[in-house]
């Protein structure tokens, strides 16, 4: 648009030089033609032979006893002189030269005044004014201005589009990959420099992907070779004579066992393999509800759901399930309650929020909680029992998906836990 703007200013220039260029060669050509026709006239007739003549716009003549340009008086400009070639005023044959020729500046700026002294003493006044300058008086110029800046417009707009629609692509692609990572690799066509992008973030996939393939088996190899030696170990104390020894033995290797299967789980989490499906999410808050209050039949009451009866959204299922019941199970084991509400999408994200009723969480340690393994037995049940990676499970799950979790405590006592999803 920049460089149409510059051309239009260009072509305005330079149809504003041509036109003066035009109407000074035929101010001249008229000026000297009512020179000769004033000189050759009778004296008597010269008003009448100037009433006649056709004068473009701009040239006035009369003639006068006096001159209108004094003795003495400053020439017009240089390029004044050179455009209306006011050096040859004193040209041509002896007989039609002025007596006298007399130029000074014009009334108004832009032209010039002349006085020429007929043979007998009378002048020739000779007023002359640029009209003003018309570069668009083109009766089709502004329809032709017109439909050229649309197909500047259109054309600048399709262009930016190709440009950027590889760009477009690449970054849809790094959002699937972020929220599966097992998702389809990116075609490779186009221009050679939109090929080699794709190949590339291809090649990235495929290292992020064997990557984690390879720490997921390699601790499953370790989860599967820790649990030979404490099988032995739980042999071996069945056989041990101090009942309270064995007793306490027996427990610290159920907390192993269990601290290893949690791990091993989340590190799964945070490397599923699972697909991504369209599921009704108000159907699975439902089910996972439902599932809570079999468990815990003593708290059924204390769990409920509020929301759309419908509401679709692309995720894994297995994944999503287990997210949402880490949040039902913290919540009734440490707030004592479960109520899930299931907002409608709002600005692309839909929300999940569960609340409970226990004591909360201290805003210092709101960001806390979701460290690996992090426990906070002194502000909330110490029956928990847990490895402290729930939530931590949970908030890897939702940001795999292209979400979050977050915490707040409510003003009456409890807690709110809002987990958000892309629709």
């Amino acid at each position: 648009m920049a460089v149409q703007a510059a051309g239009l200013t260009i072509h305005a220039l330079d149809r504003v030089d041509l036109q003066r260029f035009i109407q000074a060669r035929e101010i001249a050509g008229r000026a000297f033609g009512a020179w000769r026709a004033t000189v050759l006239a009778p004296p008597e007739r010269r008003e009448q032979a100037l009433a006649d003549l056709d004068l473009p716009d701009g040239l006035t003549l009369s003639v006068d006893a006096q001159p209108i340009v004094r003795q003495g008086a400053p020439p017009p400009p240089p390029e004044i002189m050179r455009l209306f070639r006011l050096d040859l005023l004193g040209a041509g044959p002896q007989r039609l030269r002025p007596r006298e020729v007399r130029l000074g500046p014009p009334d108004i700026p832009g032209g010039f005044n002349a006085s020429l002294r007929l043979p007998d003493g009378e002048w020739l006044n000779i007023r002359v004014s640029l009209p003003p300058p018309r570069p668009w008086h083109s009766a089709t110029f502004l329809a032709a201005f017109l439909v050229m800046t649309g197909a500047a417009a259109l054309l600048i707009l399709w262009a930016v589009a190709r440009l950027m629609r590889p760009v477009r692509i690449l970054a849809a692609a790094a959002d699937r990959l972020g929220r599966d990572v097992n998702a389809a690799p990116l075609e490779e066509t186009g221009p050679v420099e939109v090929r080699t992008a794709a190949h590339a973030f291809n090649e990235m996939a495929a290292r992020i992907r064997r990557f984690v393939a390879d720490r997921t088996q390699m601790l499953a190899a370790i989860g599967h070779d820790l649990r030979t030696p404490i099988t032995r170990l739980r042999l071996r104390a069945e056989f041990m004579d101090d009942d309270e020894q064995r007793r306490k033995m027996l427990a610290d290797l159920d907390e192993m066992e269990q601290m290893i299967a949690a791990t091993l789980a989340f590190a799964r989490d945070d490397a599923a393999a699972e697909p991504a499906s369209p599921i009704d999410l108000a159907a699975l808050c439902r089910t996972v509800a439902d599932e809570a209050a079999d468990a815990r039949p003593e708290l059924a009451e204390a769990i409920s759901y509020s929301g759309p009866e419908r509401l679709v959204v692309r995720a894994r299922p297995v994944a999503l399930k287990r997210a949402m019941a880490n949040l039902v199970t913290n919540a009734l084991a440490y707030g004592g309650a479960a109520r899930l509400a299931l907002s409608p999408p709002e600005g692309g994200v839909v929300r999940l929020a569960v609340e409970d009723d226990g004591p909360g969480i201290p805003e210092a340690e709101m960001e806390n909680v979701f460290a690996p393994f992090r426990r906070l037995e002194g502000s909330r049940n110490r029956e928990t029992g847990g490895t402290g990676l729930g939530l931590t499970i949970t908030r890897n799950i939702l940001r795999a998906h292209g979400g979050d979790v977050t915490l707040r405590n409510r003003p009456g006592g409890g807690l709110t836990v809002v987990a958000s999803l892309p629709t």
